[in-house]
Formats: structure tokens, C-alpha cells, sequence
């Protein structure tokens, strides 16, 4: 697994927890995308990966999708709930 180059931003505070639901469920952040895509969410590899290292924001039509992909509540995302559900 590649390591992260550069500090986490602080334009989200959901990326971490997408790349830790991402990582637990052994998807690679293509498949991610393509199922964003599929829900109809365009977003592009570099900005996934800005997502991801919470250096975009994230709007809640992606937020929305991010949870129903990655089976979390979004509460979780949002770092409101402290486990997986």
C-alpha cells in the first residue's frame, strides 16, 4: 500500500474516514470512482484523491454517496458516530 506524501488537509473532515471505510472493504480508489460514477457522481481520480486527503470539500450529493458505497452511516463520516455500523 502506497503511503500518503503529503499532510492530511483540512478542507473536509470526512476523507480519512472514506479512505479507512475504502481500505476495510479492500477497494482501490478506481473502484471507488467508478462506482461513484455508476451512482451518477463525477469525480475524477486527482480529485478523489483530494477528497481523500482532505484537501477539497466534499458536497453532501457526494457525502450521500460515499455512505450508501461504503455501507457507513454518514454520521460515521462526519465523525459523529466512533464505530461502523
Amino acid at each position: 500500500m502506497k503511503t500518503r506524501k503529503l499532510d492530511l488537509g483540512d478542507r473536509n473532515i470526512v476523507g480519512a474516514r472514506v479512505t479507512q471505510a475504502r481500505l476495510s472493504k479492500g477497494m482501490k480508489q478506481k473502484d471507488l470512482l467508478a462506482k461513484l460514477q455508476t451512482a451518477g457522481v463525477e469525480i475524477s481520480i486527482p480529485a478523489l484523491s483530494l477528497l481523500e486527503g482532505q484537501k477539497r470539500p466534499v458536497s453532501d450529493i457526494e457525502l450521500n454517496a460515499l455512505a450508501d458505497i461504503l455501507e457507513v452511516p454518514v454520521d460515521w463520516l462526519l465523525g459523529r458516530e466512533e464505530e461502523k455500523k
